[in-house]
């Protein structure tokens, strides 16, 4: 049987991607796909090597982390001329059967340019949901920018012949906003089954004396209010000396963090541990207490279930969340403890309730579970990999 060639492009590290990597090792074991990634270099020279049996072309740049809109565009921009070349030279290679994009932005779906018109078949997986995304990180210009993303998502969608988004939420958001729903699937951020397994074994049997450790790992940018945990954090520390907080990322808040963490009241509470790769993270969390998601409430924030909470339920750990609608939309009071987002004495409450209640804590992890059992990606990559071959 011929594989179908699948020519991936993502502007980010393919490395530390957990939702590409998944897809694309998942269409490479089912036999019947050869996958091929265009991402962003990570080291000062470009690579290509094969990962997992997926070929990853490192692009001649690196990403942009700064605060400024118009870098922003400007990196996109030279992101989606590079992709473009590089796809066109695998198309007439022959090398090309489906385009898949990942956002952000949509509009690198347009690198596919060439393969559109031979008939190829592209697709366009939204992780993020743009419009909410960037008005939300430039709240000073939220109108303007909302309006004219949306019409950037309507474009670049028309042009896809398919749509994967990320959860039941931001699908009916996106149909809201004319997308066709016959056109959408989704593929929600799980993690990989064969990466995460349950070390519920290991935390119960470790030593209850030592440090109660609190745990934030991803993506460090506003919206996600690290800041907010380690303020919660330091108000408990001269009634709870025993928490801690523990972070593990990168993104364009990052300094500020290291500020904040540096400051006298966060010494000796809060640790900064830089970026760890996927297969690392199992073994990095083993010995975390609890998971923390402080996100800020946002347009962006209510549309996302952040795949860390997924990673953290998965390997057993308990998980302190903030109420926002895609969150509350697969979990209840029974599975995670929550708080009110941006409500430093609400998260204090419950950081509180969770470090004295160790039944509480076990509880949570098994009907956590049941989210796993109904969504994990044993079940969900079957019908992906069907998914791709009815395209």
């Amino acid at each position: 049987m011929t594989k179908k060639k699948v020519c991936m492009i993502v502007y980010t590290l393919y490395t530390y991607d957990a939702r590409v990597r998944r897809e694309a090792e998942t269409l490479v074991s089912s036999g019947c796909y050869e996958i091929t990634v265009l991402c962003l270099k990570e080291e000062k020279k470009r690579r290509s090597y094969r990962k997992e049996d997926v070929s990853v072309i490192e692009l001649n740049m690196r990403k942009y982390s700064g605060h400024k809109m118009f870098y922003y565009i400007i990196s996109y921009i030279r992101f989606l001329m590079k992709s473009f070349f590089t796809c066109s030279i695998l198309l007439f290679k022959k090398e090309i059967d489906i385009v898949h994009v990942h956002n952000m932005p949509n509009f690198l779906i347009f690198a596919g340019i060439l393969p559109k018109l031979l008939k190829k078949t592209l697709i366009l997986d939204m992780h993020d949901s743009v419009p909410e995304t960037f008005s939300a990180k430039y709240r000073n210009k939220r109108n303007f920018l909302f309006k004219l993303l949306c019409i950037e998502e309507k474009i670049s969608s028309k042009f896809s012949d398919r749509i994967i988004c990320v959860n039941h939420v931001q699908k009916n958001v996106i149909i809201n906003r004319g997308i066709p729903p016959e056109k959408i699937y989704i593929s929600m951020n799980v993690p990989d089954h064969k990466i995460f397994t349950d070390l519920e074994d290991r935390r119960i049997t470790r030593n209850s004396n030592g440090p109660f450790k609190l745990v934030y790992h991803g993506t460090i940018t506003k919206r996600l209010g690290i800041d907010v945990a380690i303020e919660a954090v330091a108000k408990l520390k001269s009634l709870y000396p025993a928490i801690e907080l523990h972070l593990w990322g990168k993104g364009d808040f990052t300094n500020y963090i290291l500020e904040k963490i540096r400051e006298n009241e966060n010494r000796d509470i809060v640790y900064f541990h830089g970026i760890v790769s996927i297969e690392e993270l199992p073994g990095t969390l083993a010995d975390m207490d609890v998971g923390i998601i402080p996100n800020r409430k946002s347009p962006a924030t209510e549309l996302m279930l952040p795949v860390k909470m997924m990673e953290y339920i998965a390997l057993g750990i308990p998980v302190i969340a903030p109420r926002l609608e895609a969150i509350e939309y697969y979990f209840t009071d029974e599975m995670v403890s929550f708080f009110d987002p941006e409500n430093i004495d609400s998260l204090i409450k419950t950081i509180i309730t969770i470090y004295e209640n160790k039944s509480l804590r076990l509880s949570q992890v098994i009907k956590a579970r049941d989210f796993l059992k109904k969504y994990g990606w044993e079940r969900q990559s079957l019908d992906f990999i069907k998914y791709y071959s009815n395209l």
